[in-house]
């Protein structure tokens, strides 16, 4: 049998090492349902190995980043999204002497309960379902409820973050200001990778005061905006961006959302992906003796409307496509 000293080697390191903002794994809140410590890993390494183990993980490689179902093999989709999150929050917790491993395992898990197309499906489950639909709240209720049919049983902090990850968010960790920042960090970037790559944007489009400041290139921008973090946050208690830097980021993202995430050209097939949605929904909110077991097994306690936005959810772009065509278009008699 392996004893734990493995485990208590690491935590050890996390107090000789991290900064005395960092999340300790030893003083974690833990979690809903009680485990035995694992011989190996820390509370935080063993959530981060839950959620890349997890289905909804592997469902965001055909999710919608912002161009829809794009044919070319270099566009962002929600997993690779996620992915550039986790390597700039990374970055971001080693330089601030954070824990590595809840950052991680938060930023692995921030978007698993985004819908197919986007913040574009998430708009038409807002506007649907009672009570209204937001995505972090749904990658919250992915990681207690409907993964496994029951959960992950993460720890509170890596759910804390989770669901605190948006703008307006207020994780109760350093660690999940980190992610909570370095997607905005990630999205606006790659997203302008994108859009030039899809002819929407140059880059002699952008600001020259942001050019200025931030830098003229994706890994100048990057790297301007974490070493200022570092800067401005080191061995404080939050993270944040210069105002001068915070300045020209907003500028950045005020042009993307008039030039790219309200496009017309970008989002050209956006009306039809929401059609999909909405003709999904209100489907088998009508015919919930359709849906699979392990979501019909909480209609008693969540209701027909919330059950049915989990179903649909869950769907990756591409399998909603096929659900629609199966539902609502005709076939050839055979």
């Amino acid at each position: 049998m392996v004893d734990d000293s493995f485990r208590r080697h690491v935590e050890e390191l996390e107090r000789q090492t991290l900064s005395r903002y960092a999340t300790l794994s030893v003083n974690s809140r833990g979690r809903e349902h009680e485990l035995p410590p694992c011989p190996v890993r820390t509370v935080f390494v063993r959530d981060r190995d839950r959620v890349v183990h997890c289905k909804s993980f592997r469902r965001l490689k055909h999710k919608t980043q912002v161009f829809l179902s794009p044919a070319g093999d270099h566009y962002r989709t929600r997993l690779t999204h996620t992915l550039e999150v986790s390597q700039i929050a990374r970055t971001i917790a080693r330089g601030l002497r954070l824990n590595e491993d809840l950052t991680e395992a938060i930023a692995l898990g921030h978007d698993l309960g985004h819908t197919p197309f986007g913040h574009a499906g998430e708009s038409v489950l807002n506007k649907l379902v009672p009570g209204g639909f937001e995505h972090n709240v749904q990658s919250l209720r992915q990681v207690e409820k409907l993964e496994n049919g029951t959960g992950l049983n993460l720890t509170f902090e890596v759910r804390d973050g989770i669901v605190s990850h948006k703008k307006d968010g207020n994780p109760c960790t350093l660690e999940g200001a980190v992610v909570s920042l370095a997607d905005r960090i990630a999205y606006i970037n790659h997203d302008i990778d994108d859009a030039v790559r899809a002819g929407v944007l140059d880059e002699n489009d952008l600001p020259e005061s942001c050019v200025a400041v931030l830098g003229d290139t994706h890994g100048n921008r990057i790297n301007t905006m974490i070493l200022d973090v570092l800067g401005v946050s080191f061995d404080k208690p939050y993270v944040r961006m210069s105002e001068a830097v915070k300045r020209e980021f907003d500028v950045l993202r005020d042009f993307m959302f008039e030039r790219v995430y309200l496009n017309p050209v970008a989002k050209r097939e956006e009306g039809k992906g929401m059609h999909v949605i909405e003709q999904l929904y209100l489907y088998y909110k009508n015919h919930m003796e359709l849906l699979p077991g392990e979501f019909a097994k909480n209609i008693a306690e969540d209701g027909e409307e919330r059950v049915a936005a989990d179903y649909i959810a869950c769907m990756t772009d591409r399998y909603a496509i096929e659900e629609f065509k199966r539902l609502f278009v005709p076939m050839e008699w055979q």
